[in-house]
Formats: C-alpha cells, structure tokens, sequence
C-alpha cells in the first residue's frame, strides 16, 4: 500500500510539473540573452538547416524556375532554442522588388523618433502606425513618411546601428519614396527601385525585434504589438491561422502586380517558433506562399507528418 501511495504521489507530481511547464509557455518577447551568448544573425547560419531547405525547396518542380532565376526568397530562422537560434536561406541577398515590406523601416524610424523626442506618440501617429502595418495602408504610410522625412528614413536603414541597408554588400531594405502618387522618390542605386528588400535583412530586422536590439528591449516590446494581429488575410496568415492564435503572429506582406512576399515572426506556446520571409516574382506567388508554410515547418521538424503541397484537411 505504501508503495502504490509512493508511486500515485510521485505521477501527481510529474503531472503538476508538466503543467506548469505547459502554463509557462515559451519566454516572452522580446527575448533576453547575455552578451557572450548573443551573436548576430550572419553567425548563426546552420549548415544541417540549410541543407534541409535547399532540399526541401528543390522538391517542388514548379519553384525551381524562379529560384534559379532570383525570382524567388526565402529565409528561415528557428527560434525553438532562443539561446542557439539556426537560420538559412535561399536567394537570401538576392535584391527584390518590396512592394510594402519597406514599411518595417517607416515603423522603426517612428519609434526612434519616440525615443529621440523628434516625434510625438500621439494617438493619431498610433493609428496610422497600426493602418500602415496590420493593413497595409498606403495613407496611412504615406502622412508617416510625410512626418518622418524621407530621408531620415532612408538614413536610418543605413545607419551603423542597424545596417539594414548597405550597398557594398549588395544592398538590403530601401524605403525610397512615398505610397502615394506623385510623391517624393529617391530610386535605390543599385536596382532603381523605390522600395526594395533582401530576404537576408527582413529576417535580421525580426531577429532584433524578437531579441529587443531595436533601439531598446522596451521600444521593441511596442514595435511587436504593432505588428500583431494581422488583419490582411492570405499567405503565410491563411495557413498558420488554423493552429495558431494571431496574437501570436507578428507579420508584415505585400503585394503589387504579379509579386507576393510575406514576413512573419511566429512565436506560439506550442512548437512553432520561427521567422519566415519569402519574395514571389510570380502571379502565383499568392499560392506559393501559402504552400511554403508547410515545407518550412517541415524543414524545421523533419518528424512532422508529410503533407503535400497544397493539401486540404479533411472534414472530420
């Protein structure tokens, strides 16, 4: 009797253990590491994952012609371990046309201006910060851009505490015109595009953000609730949205005649843990997104069950 009470005491406390451990979810954002565990995001590419996503991608017939061509991105970077983060990519610091990506930029200019007292949080600037991220509004982000200065923004992209854009090493996110028609264009040099990206530097601006090294943890914190609870559907939000809540989504897309991208930073109290970026010169670029989510997540857990590419759950 003593023994099957020992036993019945000691599986109560595994149980509570386990539930606590479930309660508790992943560490909130944005993440905190010590400065000898910290490396940027150049350093933590992980032989063994890109391996996995060269193949992964390759699988797909149709794909293949737009990565050869650099029609195609894609960055992938797993979080599951916060203190030994992986990333790869394919076309990574390929230059492509941005579409509304580049608004991430107008986003992190707002807050420095916050932090710096050059610009007032006031609760107009608030809600076309939420229009311009979660909807995408080209008002909204144009009366941003009018506030700010064009060429702050521009600045601060390049600006050695961030780096997201340098033309000696082949670029990065450009935010070089207005979202609104016969407004102010300053062409990237090296494309001649007003508004362009790498897939390489959407995935370092997310790796930050989740890190709190955008401008400080607290105003990265902000910059996260902004970017949460996405409102436009389709792409990569149309799958993940099935299995995760989107308070748990912080997501910026964009698309214009035939090109489609999406960036999210998925961080769920379940296994999903990751940051994925891909740009789609291709009219089905829409589809390809949504297809991708799959083959990432797979990529990133090879015990996951196969799924093809495309399939639709059955009603149970």
């Amino acid at each position: 009797m003593k023994v099957f009470t020992a036993i019945v005491a000691a599986t109560l406390v595994v149980l509570a253990m386990t539930l606590n451990l479930a309660e508790a979810g992943p560490p909130r954002l944005p993440l905190s590491v010590s400065a000898p565990e910290w490396q940027p995001l150049s350093q933590r590419q992980d032989q063994r994952l890109q391996a996995r996503l060269e193949q992964a991608l390759k699988q797909h017939a149709a794909w293949q012609p737009l990565l050869a061509q650099g029609k195609m991105s894609v960055g992938l970077v797993d979080l599951s371990n916060p203190k030994t983060p992986r990333f790869a990519q394919v076309n990574g610091n390929t230059m492509m046309y941005g579409a509304s990506l580049p608004k991430l930029m107008i986003l992190l200019a707002a807050f420095q201006g916050f932090e710096d007292g050059t610009l007032k949080d006031t609760p107009e600037v608030h809600r076309d910060l939420i229009e311009m991220i979660r909807r995408s509004d080209n008002p909204a982000s144009s009366r941003m851009i009018g506030r700010i200065g064009l060429k702050k923004i521009e600045a601060l992209a390049s600006d050695q505490r961030y780096q997201f854009y340098d033309p000696k090493k082949g670029g990065g996110i450009w935010l070089g015109g207005t979202y609104s028609h016969g407004g102010e264009v300053n062409p990237e040099p090296i494309t001649g595009l007003s508004h362009t990206a790498t897939a390489y530097q959407l995935c370092r601006f997310y790796y930050l953000l989740a890190y709190g090294r955008l401008i400080s943890p607290e105003r990265s914190r902000q910059m996260l609730k902004i970017l949460a609870f996405p409102d436009l559907p389709g792409k990569f939000v149309s799958v993940l949205e099935k299995s995760v809540p989107h308070s748990c989504l912080y997501r910026k897309s964009g698309e214009v005649r035939g090109f489609h991208a999406d960036s999210i930073l998925v961080w769920n109290p379940g296994w999903r843990r990751y940051i994925l970026v891909a740009m789609i010169d291709d009219a089905g670029g829409e589809q390809i997104l949504k297809d991708l989510v799959p083959v990432a997540e797979q990529v990133l857990r090879p015990s996951l069950p196969r799924r093809p590419v495309g399939a639709v759950k059955k009603p149970r």
